[in-house]
Parts: structure tokens; sequence; C-alpha cells
């Protein structure tokens, strides 16, 4: 569920993932990881991934909070 709210996220931002990991001083393959559930994030990095995209994080954990 976090893997797809984040790829909504980051295309609702209209960025490409190597746009967003530009943003987030990652490789693109970070990013990727990220989306297909390779590689899960920690607290910070969903900060992070949310400022980058220009979302609230506090109101994007909430919303898909299960």
């Amino acid at each position: 569920m976090l893997c797809k709210a984040l790829l909504a996220q980051r295309e609702a931002a209209e960025l490409t993932q190597r746009a967003l990991a530009a943003k987030l001083d990652k490789p693109h393959s970070f990013v990727a990881k990220v989306e297909h559930g390779d590689r899960r994030i920690d607290p910070v990095e969903f900060v992070e991934w949310c400022r980058a995209c220009g979302a609230d994080p506090a109101k994007e954990i909430l919303r898909i909070r299960v």
C-alpha cells in the first residue's frame, strides 16, 4: 500500500523517477526499488520523499494508513 501511495505521489507531482531521485540526492534505482517494494524507507526518507513531491508528510501518512 505504501509503495503504491509513493508512486501516486510522485506521479501527481509530475516527476520522473530520475527527477525525484535528483531532488533526494539518491540514485534513480533508489526510487524504483522503493516503488516496487524491493526497498523499505525509514520515516526520515518518507518525509524527504513527501517534501520533494510537494506533499505534507503528516497528511500523507494519515491518508495511506490502514
